[in-house]
């Protein structure tokens, strides 16, 4: 036998020469290329070159004694919105030592390293956040997903011995009403002052005398002030539901537990997903109330400033306020409203898709996939464990111990499968009938 014979296919792929030809690779088919998005810009610039003071009728006295009032905020990406929320709660009056930033940007310490630069979605200003506006950033080893970031909250919770804590989120704006006066005395509170009102009144015994309280609600939880001990006492956050419905999952619990979950007012927290062109509205500065002209506004989706309004007797707001909260409430219901803004709430997540070479570089338009998929199976997560969707668990009768254990009930068997068992059941009657019958015959 010659050894072409067992090689056949040798020569197709040897040369003349004998030398083994390359081998073609294939070539990939990528996706069309999404369009160019316009660069984001910094809309802070001002906070390098010298911080402004906060409005002085947001500074509580320098005397006054300070309970804790630890303020977590996660960020994942888009820099500029979480500029805007941490320097909405400084010039509403929270201390910078109590605000903590979470980067869950999954790129470990390369923020604090200044790798990633501003188009990046994943970049933060660290520097800015810890050298000029004093806060604290915290870095999570690795991404986490929202229930397991709550479930982080818990862990630094613990570990620095809080017994409660605050949490927004990094896409709002905390605003002090300046039309505010307070009941008892006239005299105007800050958003802050109202926030310490309201954390005694929570600490309190009577508060707590009938039911433990487990969570308190300003607007929802776009900042939300929440008991450890409750927390812990339900298991934490389901981190098996991902993202959406994990809050369902989570406060139904609660409520099954039986601890009060209640609302309160300290000040207008604002849902964006755009921001202020200068950040230094924020500090009431009212040379650059001018920047709010109708065609820069409208340019942004926006609409036209207010006209002067007569403030309430003792209240702060000037017109200043007004068109500051003018302003606000316009960005509001351009995120929230579909009519005047059919792209959705959420695009504000995938407004940047720069960094490419940095580092833990991912495509910006894969991420936000990613996402959606993980948020889509912890949403059946969900109505796996509780054999359903939506929030009203308990109006359907389910209690903690239910979770995974509810399922539909059995179908009812079929009609054909119940005519057999009766045809069955009259052949049996019928035989021991005549059973019977032969037995009175042959007698004893």
């Amino acid at each position: 036998m010659k050894i072409l014979d067992i090689f056949p296919n040798r020569l197709e792929s040897s040369s003349s020469s004998g030398k083994p030809l390359p081998e073609q690779t294939p070539i990939p088919h990528h996706k069309p290329s999404p369009s160019a998005l316009p660069p984001i810009k910094d809309n802070f610039p001002f906070a390098d070159r010298a911080l402004p003071p906060v409005p002085s009728w947001n500074v509580l006295p320098a005397n006054t004694k300070l309970p804790q009032t630890p303020l977590l905020i996660a960020f994942t990406r888009n820099w500029p919105l979480l500029q805007q929320t941490v320097v909405s709660y400084l010039t509403a009056g929270w201390p910078a030592s109590q605000i903590y930033v979470i980067d869950n940007s999954g790129t470990q310490n390369s923020n604090k390293r200044n790798l990633l630069t501003l188009q990046n979605p994943f970049y933060l200003n660290h520097h800015r956040l810890t050298a000029v506006y004093n806060v604290t950033v915290l870095e999570t080893p690795t991404l986490l997903t929202f229930a397991q970031l709550q479930n982080y909250f818990l862990y630094l919770a613990i570990q620095y011995s809080w017994p409660y804590y605050f949490w927004g989120h990094q896409d709002a704006v905390a605003l002090s009403d300046e039309t505010y006066t307070d009941p008892e005395t006239g005299a105007y509170k800050s958003l802050y002052a109202r926030v310490l009102d309201t954390l005694a009144e929570t600490l309190s015994l009577s508060y707590s005398a009938q039911r433990k309280w487990a969570i308190r609600f300003f607007a929802y939880d776009h900042l939300a002030l929440v008991s450890r001990e409750a927390y812990l006492s339900v298991g934490g956050w389901d981190p098996f539901i991902s993202y959406y419905s994990s809050d369902c999952d989570m406060h139904e619990r609660l409520a099954m537990a039986n601890y009060r979950m209640d609302d309160a007012r300290v000040g207008i927290i604002y849902d964006l997903s755009t921001s202020l062109e200068d950040l230094l509205l924020l500090y009431r500065r009212s040379d650059d109330r001018e920047k709010l002209n109708d065609e820069d506004l409208s340019k942004r989706g926006l609409f036209s400033s207010p006209t002067p309004r007569i403030s309430p007797p003792g209240s702060l707001a000037d017109d200043g306020f007004y068109a500051l909260k003018k302003t606000l409430d316009d960005m509001d219901r351009w995120k929230n409203d579909n009519k005047i803004n059919p792209a959705g709430r959420n695009t504000w997540q995938a407004m940047q898709r720069g960094g490419q070479g940095e580092p833990f570089y991912y495509d910006a338009d894969g991420f936000s996939q990613a996402i959606e998929m993980a948020n889509q199976n912890g949403q059946r997560v969900y109505e796996q464990k509780w054999d359903g969707g939506g929030c009203g668990l308990r109006g359907r009768g389910l209690k903690a111990m239910d979770a995974w254990r509810v399922g539909p009930e059995p179908e009812p068997e079929p009609m054909k499968a119940k005519e057999e068992q009766a045809r069955a059941l009259a052949v049996s009657q019928k035989e021991e009938k005549t059973n019977k019958a032969l037995q009175r015959r042959r007698g004893p």
